[in-house]
């Protein structure tokens, strides 16, 4: 079994990767992180590429063996709907089990998903849930982990990097450096 952490990554930053780390650890399984080819909720960005994002990812996790990446959402077509991606799975892999992690936010928009009641036929889902924010719930959620309480977000990353602002310490040294290489997030609005 395996977990799956999908999402944007634009960029990855140490509270995913605390989060994927802590589930980890809970759960006793290795976390794929799964980068989305292009969310439904959160099209028309002016952010890095699925294929940066993915390279990102790749930089952050790179030396610890209990993280991965896997692009498979970037073969398929967009825009990228979890039920899609394990379908693929399960076909690619058959017979593996997975559990998909999910932050409050997201368990908060699970019934607007397409094809959600598909779901828990395909996955146990478990959520993450921070010190002074809600839990992940909903009635699909089968458990909640808590995560450490880390105040960022790839969008403030964004919008630090836009204004020039040091992004040190709030992703990957690596992510860092690749962000500033590609010229990335300097012209968010």
């Amino acid at each position: 079994m395996e977990a799956l952490f999908g999402g944007s990554f634009d960029p990855v930053h140490i509270g995913h990767l605390a989060a994927a780390e802590t589930a980890a650890d809970a759960l006793g399984v290795a976390v794929r992180f799964v980068p989305a080819r292009e969310q439904p909720f959160k099209r028309g960005g002016r952010g890095a590429t699925p294929e940066q994002r993915a390279e990102m990812l790749e930089l952050a996790v790179q030396g610890n063996p209990r993280l991965r990446v896997d692009r498979i959402e970037l073969t398929l077509p967009a825009p990228s709907y979890t039920v899609r991606t394990l379908r693929a799975l399960a076909e690619r892999e058959p017979g593996n089990r997975f559990v998909l992690l999910l932050g409050a936010d997201a368990a908060g928009e699970l019934s607007s998903w397409h094809e959600a009641e598909a779901l828990p036929g395909l996955v146990e889902i478990v959520g993450f849930a921070r010190p002074g924010s809600g839990a992940a719930s909903h009635r699909m959620v089968s458990r909640t982990i808590p995560v450490p309480a880390l105040d960022v977000s790839a969008t403030a990353i964004r919008e630090r990097v836009a204004q020039g602002r040091s992004i040190r310490y709030l992703v990957p040294e690596a992510v860092r450096e690749y962000i500033a290489a590609h010229g990335l997030y300097r012209f968010e609005g």
